[in-house]
């Protein structure tokens, strides 16, 4: 077996669910199990993993090549978590392999691409190619939530001279983009949002005030304005910046009028967006469109993760492109409208690309799968990619 499969298989049938604020089972939530795996791989091959502690039972792993005289440092970072299990039609750690797939719960995102990184890695530190670059592979938690892995990740780790603890100057962001490259995306900011009244029975609700009328009318004006952003923010390649209302919260009980409703709006940015700029224009939008009688608070965000621009990857791109070039005989360079860990390593002064084995659309699907020749290629690719110093 091939040990970019054996690790995957290994990976899948451990559970790493994020459980994103949801009541799940203990025994599958967060990313320890993965992490103590990882730590013994990279033990397994003679480097000292560090462990950053994010929360109780989530550990950032980061390990180190170690190359003496290498003229550069490479990240290459990957999240160890996945979305639930709910509604999966095969067993989702099961790990099951079949006409040249391997099935589970993040086999396609993205424990496809942490294979083969982790297996390009074990190469390189067994092989020591006389050219190759240093490679610093961090293994993050919570990505498929808040991002807090990653954005630990960076106070820590920064560019040649920025006087940070870990140096790197190019990253590759394991996702699954079909062997290609992505060098932009979209990001995204989520606000919660509350309106406000007075509790009463409801056999007099005349007495009361009704949160959740008041937010009906801010749900009025928020489908118009999710309406209008396209037409007002767009970028040439990703297409629009969006909104929308994914959860509403209110009540008490039904023979209670409620002074309290709540809910959670995604809005997604384009490259030149920000989330602050975001919020005071959908804020302005509001306070134009909705009465002085609706009663509700400013938007708060909970999350935020910036869009990735293109500019400033292009060596990175370049040099990858060469790799995969040497594997596949070609390549695409191109955008997509989901999010990644790429942004905030940008965000942190270092050129990045997102790079891996699997099809998106197969990304958290009832039945999760993906192509095992891909993996292998890809911790080709990266092995080419660090070689070439």
């Amino acid at each position: 077996m091939l040990e970019s499969t054996r690790l995957l298989r290994d990976l899948v049938a451990l559970p790493s669910v994020n459980p994103m604020g949801r009541p799940l089972p203990e025994e599958i939530i967060f990313e320890h199990r993965v992490s103590h795996y990882l730590e013994d791989y990279f033990r397994s091959l003679g480097t000292v993993p560090q462990l950053h502690e994010i929360a109780p039972r989530r550990v950032n792993v980061v390990a180190f090549t170690g190359f003496a005289g290498a003229r550069r440092t490479y990240l290459w970072e990957v999240h160890q978590d996945t979305v639930p299990v709910d509604g999966m039609t095969i067993d989702p750690f099961g790990a099951a392999i079949e006409h040249g797939r391997l099935s589970g719960r993040g086999a396609c995102d993205v424990k496809g691409g942490m294979a083969a990184m982790l297996a390009a890695f074990g190469r390189l530190v067994r092989e020591q190619p006389a050219q190759s670059a240093n490679v610093l592979l961090a293994c993050t938690v919570d990505e498929e939530h808040t991002f807090l892995g990653v954005q630990d990740l960076m106070k820590r780790v920064g560019p040649p001279g920025s006087g940070k603890a870990l140096t790197a100057a190019m990253a590759i962001v394991a996702e699954p983009t079909l062997l290609q490259i992505v060098n932009t995306h979209k990001g995204v900011v989520r606000w919660d949002l509350q309106t406000t009244g007075r509790s009463c029975h409801s056999s007099r609700p005349d007495e009361g005030d009704n949160a959740i009328y008041h937010m009906g009318s801010v749900l009025t004006a928020l489908a118009s304005y999710a309406e209008e952003l396209p037409r007002t923010q767009r970028d040439p390649e990703l297409g629009p910046a969006t909104l929308s209302v994914g959860r509403i919260l209110g009540g008490t009980s039904v023979n209670t009028v409620p002074d309290r409703c709540r809910i959670e709006i995604d809005r997604r940015l384009i490259p030149g967006e920000d989330a602050e700029n975001a919020r005071l224009h959908l804020l302005r939008y509001l306070q134009t469109h909705l009465s002085s009688t609706v009663k509700y608070d400013e938007p708060q965000a909970f999350l935020s993760m910036p869009p990735l621009s293109a500019a400033g990857s292009e060596e990175v791109a370049q040099r990858l492109g060469d790799a995969i070039n040497t594997v596949m005989g070609g390549h695409r360079v191109h955008g997509v409208p989901f999010g990644t860990d790429a942004s905030t390593v940008a965000a942190g002064g270092i050129p990045a690309v997102i790079f891996g084995p699997g099809d998106i659309s197969k990304a958290h699907t009832c039945d999760e799968w993906i192509d095992l020749e891909q993996v292998e290629q890809a911790a080709e690719i990266l092995y080419r990619f660090a070689c070439a110093g």
